[in-house]
């Protein structure tokens, strides 16, 4: 077994150790997400915590960490009596992103369920986590089904497995810690809220403390086991001041003036429902045993704010977690004011953050803030196809091109529903029809490797016939393995959405760009709600650009559209081009997942030898390979060339124009796209 980096030899994110700290403390705040840019320590700080862990009592030989002095009567491998045990370190288990959901909560025997009546149970993750640690790298990558079962194990400290009425339930008590880099897309904010704490994590841009990092780092892999000793007071006083802070923990008071300024902050920032609230008074209470003191003050709560209500006050997707410390501040002092009191200062061994022993000190962290410029001139002009587009009037910005500065999203709204005809096999979302693990049961079929979900009508119709040549005599039924059936299910799934938007100067009038990036908008919202991965091609100027591949992070998209510029030509068949590339390089890369084109144009094309010909031999190529695809038809003004709608025959799929793309316009129908789709 490899030696783990130290706890206390970690350089800064100090509200990264405090979040973990205190869970360790109390793992009633409900665990912690960490989020935060690659290389950021954020796996050697989850891991470093397993060591200073208390060590936990079993029931020798039970599979399931029972403890002995109060045993789960329910155990699958009870009863158990009250008694001694052995000690051991607290676990600490992984969880894999491409993991199943029967290594995550365990698999039940369902041939010897069925014949024997026998509950064999084969324990999963949730249950070597329990009484230790559960850790989720890249939780943001997780299934949605198997995100849920982990944090409703991780609410209500059981796990529940059900297959056809058959059932096994055992505890599943664990500091759940998920760790994410938001670039690669964003968890949803209901599952968001699920967790206790979140902090953000940056690189420090300060030398000395970069330095540090590396020295230690370098120290650390050549001699793992001699670095490690080098710690090991350090390491020993923290395990101590943990265990002390746990046994303070019931002594701690919460008073009614601290809890009634947790209520209003909470109410102040106009979070959704009472888990915020309740996060908060557990962190306080912890942040005082921390502390060594026996009463929560303003500043515990001030701190506890700062960890459990960021994540929790998001309201669109595309808004940046945060809290604004002012209003917060501003909050407290309103909720002491009507309490005619003052909080004593915190006294004790204060500070949240454990000694490190030598080394630089610095606290870390960053923000990022971003906002588009508003600019460019109204002009509701546009050129006929081939035609050169000269821009909207007004200077050209420094570059050339006619180019305009970007003009900033219209306001988003609800989206019809735009999906992949057929039926596909890609991964869990909300968008497409697909074959999945989960949803109405659709037919049966013989199983390939283990059983999951079993067909129970099937499976007796496929041993009846056999009953009197097995020798059946009594009222059971006698099933092999043979007679075992497979449910197949369909669900949805999400699918790779490629936008490839006009951003040339046909479409530069600066209240129809605006109309347009909101559409777009409006559609990265829907994707997002749907668990989609998306990418995003702009044509403009002489050529089109990938502007974002293929990313499960909306926000990222986001971004990337509101700071598109425009102007310049319209090189409408470079853009199907470049997304024809993306396309293929995204097949080899992930074959399962179906994609859906979204051109966003007014079907106008410029440039070249007939220009518009030319896009109609892109589009075609896209139809030749099957590829689901919508056009947003952006066209404006009394004459209309009806170009938008050639392309999207050319496509193979349809059109639909700004006003028909809401959910709320009297225009129709759900769209299901390509001539393929509907022969299929």
């Amino acid at each position: 077994m490899s030696t783990p980096y130290p706890f206390t030899a970690l350089v800064g994110q100090d509200d990264l150790r405090l979040g973990l700290l205190l869970n360790a403390v109390s793992p009633a705040v409900g665990g912690v997400l960490v989020r935060g840019e690659k290389g950021t320590a954020k796996s050697t700080a989850v891991r470093a915590l397993a060591a200073l862990m208390p060590e936990v009592a079993v029931v020798a030989g039970c599979r399931f960490s029972c403890d002995p002095g109060a045993p789960d009567p329910a155990c699958p491998d009870g009863p158990h009596e009250a008694g001694t045990g052995v000690s051991r370190a607290a676990r600490t288990v992984e969880l894999p992103v491409g993991a199943s959901e029967d290594r995550l909560v365990g698999a039940l025997d369902i041939e010897r369920a069925l014949s024997e009546g026998v509950k064999a149970f084969e324990p999963g993750l949730l249950a070597d986590a329990h009484r230790g640690i559960l850790y989720v790298d890249e939780v943001n990558l997780l299934h949605d089904h198997l995100v849920d079962l982990l944090l409703d194990a991780a609410a209500m400290g059981a796990s529940y497995v059900e297959r056809e009425g058959v059932s096994v339930r055992h505890a599943a008590r664990f500091l759940l810690v998920g760790t994410m880099n938001p670039e690669e897309g964003e968890l949803r904010p209901q599952l968001l809220d699920r967790f206790g704490l979140t902090v953000e994590v940056a690189a420090s841009r300060e030398t000395d403390l970069r330095v540090e990092v590396v020295r230690r780092r370098l120290a650390y892999d050549d001699d793992p086991a001699g670095f490690a000793a080098r710690w090991a007071d350090e390491e020993a006083a923290l395990r101590e001041r943990i265990v002390s802070a746990r046994a303070l923990l019931p002594r701690v008071v919460l008073g009614d003036g601290v809890l009634r300024q947790i209520a209003a902050t909470c109410a102040a920032f106009e979070v959704d429902g009472m888990r915020a609230d309740i996060v908060m008074a557990r962190t306080a209470t912890a942040l005082a045993a921390w502390a060594g003191r026996e009463e929560v003050v303003s500043d515990d709560v001030r701190q506890a704010a700062l960890l459990a209500l960021p994540h929790r006050r998001r309201r669109n997707p595309f808004d940046a977690p945060g809290l604004d410390e002012d209003k917060l501040d501003e909050a407290l002092q309103d909720a002491a004011d009507e309490q005619g009191d003052d909080d004593p200062d915190p006294d004790g061994p204060g500070g949240g953050v454990p000694p490190q022993g030598g080394g630089p000190e610095s606290d870390g962290g960053g923000s990022d803030a971003g906002g588009s410029d508003d600019g460019g001139t109204d002009d509701g002009g546009a050129d006929a196809p081939g035609r050169e587009d000269t821009g909207s009037g007004g200077a050209p910005a420094p570059g050339g091109g006619g180019e305009q500065q970007p003009v900033r999203a219209g306001e988003p709204f609800r989206t019809k529903v735009l999906s992949v005809p057929g039926l596909g096999e890609g991964a869990a979302g909300r968008r497409s029809r697909a074959r999945t693990e989960h949803g109405r049961t659709t037919g049966s079929r013989r199983p390939e490797g283990a059983l999951t979900k079993l067909h129970l009508a099937a499976t007796v119709q496929a041993a009846a016939p056999h009953q009197r040549a097995r020798g059946r005599s009594g009222r059971g039924l006698v099933v092999r393995r043979d007679d075992l059936r497979q449910a197949t299910r369909e669900g949805r799934e999400g699918n790779l959405v490629l936008f490839v938007v006009d951003a040339s100067g046909s479409m530069a009038a600066r209240q129809r760009m605006s109309a347009v990036k909101g559409a777009v908008m409006s559609l990265l919202l829907d994707a997002y709600q749907r668990r989609d991965k998306v990418g995003l091609v702009t044509f403009r100027g002489k050529d089109a650009e990938v502007a974002l591949p293929p990313t499960s992070s909306v926000d990222a998209a986001a971004a990337r559209l509101e700071s598109l510029p425009t102007g310049g030509r319209t090189p409408l068949a470079a853009g199907l081009l470049k997304a024809h590339d993306v396309l293929r390089v995204e097949r080899l890369r992930d074959p399962s997942r179906r994609p859906l084109l979204v051109v966003v144009t007014d079907g106008r094309a410029t440039g070249g030898v007939d220009p518009v010909a030319l896009a109609g031999r892109a589009g075609r190529l896209h139809a030749s390979e099957g590829t689901a695809s919508v056009v947003v038809d952006c066209e404006s003004g009394f004459v209309r060339l009806g170009l938008a709608a050639q392309l999207a025959r050319d496509l193979g799929g349809s059109a639909v124009t700004l006003d028909e793309l809401r959910a709320d316009s009297i225009a129709g129908l759900v769209k299901d796209i390509t001539a393929a789709g509907r022969a299929a």
